[in-house]
C-alpha cells in the first residue's frame, strides 16, 4: 500500500463513522487531503477503532515521521552537562520521554489542526494515544491537577514515551502560585521519568503557548527547575529543552550560557 493509498483509506475510514461526515468531499491535492486527516483525526473521541485502520494508520504515520527527519540525543550538542537546548518540532525526537503541555481533561485539543503541542503530539502519536489518555482519566474520575503529570506509550512517535503535564494558566498579572504550579511540573515529570528509568526527557515551553505564561519568566523556571533536581539526583535524566520560535532559543540560549 502506498502512502497516498493509506492516506485515502484512513480518511475514508474516518468520515464513515459519522454520518454527518459522510457529506465532505475529499479533496485532490496531497495537501489538502493530509490536512483533513488530521482534522478527523483530532475532532475523533476516544473510541474503539478497527485492527487494520490502526495497522494502516501506524504505517501511514511512521512513515511521515521518517520523511520529517528523527533527531537523537547524540546529534544535539550539550548546552551544559546533562542539559542541551534545540529548536525544532518535538515530534522528530528520539529521547526516552517528551513533554506535553496537556489541558484539565487530558484527550488531546480536538480542535481541527491547532497550533498548540497539544495537538502536534497528538496527531504525530495517532488515535491509539487519546485512547489511552482515556482510560488513565476514566479510573482517575476527576480533571488532571495543575502541575502533576501522566505518562503514556508514544506510539508512532519516535521517542518511547509521552509525559503529559497541565500547566497553570495565566489570566493577569503572575502570581508566586503560578510559579510554583509551572515548577512543579518540571518536577512532577523528572520524577515520573526517574520512576520509569527514563535516561533523556524533552520538555516543551509548558503553559506559554495557549496558557500565556510569560516567556522569560517560565524558561527561568524551567532551567531553574531542573538544574535542581539534577543536583539532587545524581542518576536523573538528560534533559533537552525544546524551543520552537526564535524568541524562545534566544530566551534559552541566554539563560544556559
Amino acid at each position: 500500500m502506498t502512502q497516498t493509498e493509506r492516506l485515502y483509506f484512513l480518511i475514508n475510514y474516518l468520515i464513515n463513522e459519522k454520518n454527518e461526515l459522510k457529506s465532505i468531499d475529499i479533496p485532490s491535492q496531497e495537501r489538502a487531503k493530509k490536512q483533513l486527516l488530521r482534522s478527523l483525526m483530532n475532532i475523533r473521541p476516544p473510541k474503539p477503532v478497527s485492527k487494520e485502520f490502526l495497522e494502516i494508520q501506524d504505517a501511514y504515520l511512521q512513515e511521515e515521521c521518517s520523511e520529517k527527519g528523527i533527531i537523537s540525543l547524540s546529534d544535539i550538542s550539550p548546552a551544559r552537562p546533562g542539559i542541551y537546548l534545540w529548536q525544532g518540532d518535538i515530534t522528530r525526537l528520539s529521547t526516552d520521554a517528551i513533554v506535553n503541555a496537556a489541558n484539565s481533561a487530558m484527550l488531546g485539543c480536538f480542535v481541527p489542526c491547532h497550533g498548540c503541542i497539544d495537538n502536534a503530539i497528538h496527531s504525530a502519536a495517532g488515535v491509539e494515544l487519546r485512547l489511552e489518555c482515556s482510560r488513565i482519566m476514566e479510573k482517575q474520575k476527576a480533571k488532571e491537577p495543575t502541575g502533576k503529570a501522566k505518562i503514556t506509550k508514544a506510539y508512532n512517535l519516535p521517542c518511547r514515551y509521552v509525559l503529559h503535564t497541565v500547566g497553570p494558566i495565566i489570566y493577569g498579572s503572575v502570581t508566586r502560585q503560578d510559579c510554583d504550579l509551572l515548577s512543579d511540573c518540571y518536577h512532577s515529570c523528572l520524577e515520573l521519568a526517574d520512576a520509569n528509568q527514563i535516561k533523556s526527557i524533552a520538555f516543551c515551553c509548558i503553559s506559554t503557548g495557549e496558557f500565556h505564561f510569560p516567556n522569560q519568566k517560565a524558561a527561568e523556571i524551567a532551567i531553574q527547575t531542573v538544574c535542581d533536581y539534577q543536583a539532587k539526583n545524581q542518576n536523573s535524566p538528560e534533559v533537552i529543552f525544546n524551543v520552537f520560535k526564535d524568541s524562545d532559543y534566544e530566551i534559552y540560549r541566554q539563560l544556559l550560557g
